[in-house]
């Protein structure tokens, strides 16, 4: 049995990809003052593919021949990045950055059915029906359904976000199913999805909202969100797995929101209704529940693929 790395090893790399991409949401905030939202999805995507790009220069790895490559990788670009980046900007006008930050948090929610009744990749358990419902009750209480004509936050912006995740999730369970078993290095195949993303998102960008003439804070926002939180907090991910695996580096999704509420507070001084806290505690002990289901083997299982994967 291989000893777990120690804690020193891992815990600073966990942390700072949490501060990354919960700061993704007060990047957001800062440009789309300034900046289109469609444009700060399209230059996401540009940044993040240059931070991938010189690196794939400096390892010498080539982008791949293989049409289905580009095929595969090119689904995941746009509905996995250009389209949930483009919804999360646009969320950006309406609503809080924490806020968004929190509806964030639902992913691992959405990828639970897909990949057990779509794709067929994981099999249905009862603590993963339980979590799944958990979750679906923290949403619930997040958008406050009960008081939906008064609510204190735009409700298109909210329906955004959890658009937007619903598009990550997509994005997740069809890359386990058709990316993740393919031979290209992850580093490439996300080059390859920056570079497909860029491709629709750009000239969208140019003739929704012409070219762009950004400050130098929104712009500078811009960068950092696309070199820091796509780019740079890919490759650190990609660290953290290699070093924890998937479902320890999953970890991840309880610490993207608490940054993003710290920083959403402390330097936007917004502020959180009672059951919007609720509700993304509710949210968080969903997705725990599920994800410890891939730890409990001997829960009872409800469906069962024909390919499991332990």
């Amino acid at each position: 049995m291989v000893p777990a790395p120690p804690l020193r090893s891992w815990l600073p790399g966990l942390i700072a990809l949490g501060a990354m991409w919960g700061a993704s949401f007060l990047f957001i905030k800062i440009a789309v003052g300034d900046l289109h939202p469609l444009w700060i999805a399209a230059s996401r995507l540009v940044f993040g593919g240059l931070v991938l790009g010189l690196i794939l220069l400096v390892r010498r790895r080539g982008l791949p021949t293989d049409p289905r490559a580009w095929l595969v990788n090119g689904f995941v670009g746009i509905v996995g990045c250009a389209l949930p980046f483009a919804l999360f900007a646009f969320a950006g006008e309406r609503i809080p950055s924490l806020l968004s930050g929190l509806w964030n948090s639902t992913t691992p929610l959405v990828v639970l059915p897909l990949a057990v009744l779509v794709f067929r990749t994981e099999p249905f358990t009862l603590r993963r029906l339980l979590g799944l419902l958990l979750g679906l009750t923290g949403s619930l209480v997040i958008l406050g359904v009960w008081n939906l004509a008064g609510g204190a936050y735009d409700l298109v912006g909210q329906l955004m976000c959890l658009a937007a995740s619903a598009c990550y999730g997509i994005s997740t369970a069809f890359t386990r199913r058709y990316v993740s078993s393919r031979r290209e290095p992850p580093v490439v195949a996300a080059t390859v999805q920056m570079i497909t993303g860029a491709v629709v998102a750009v000239p969208l960008a140019l003739i929704v909202a012409g070219v762009p003439t950004p400050g130098p804070g929104a712009l500078a926002a811009a960068v950092a969100l696309g070199a820091l939180g796509t780019g740079l907090g890919f490759l650190l991910n990609l660290r953290n797995i290699a070093m924890l695996g998937a479902s320890a580096a999953a970890s991840v999704t309880y610490l993207v929101p608490v940054f993003a509420t710290l920083l959403g507070v402390v330097v936007l001084h917004e502020q959180l209704n009672w059951h919007q806290i609720l509700g993304g505690i509710i949210v968080l002990l969903g997705v725990g529940v599920a994800q410890s289901a891939t730890r409990h083997s001997t829960t009872p299982t409800i469906r069962r693929s024909r390919q499991e994967h332990p």
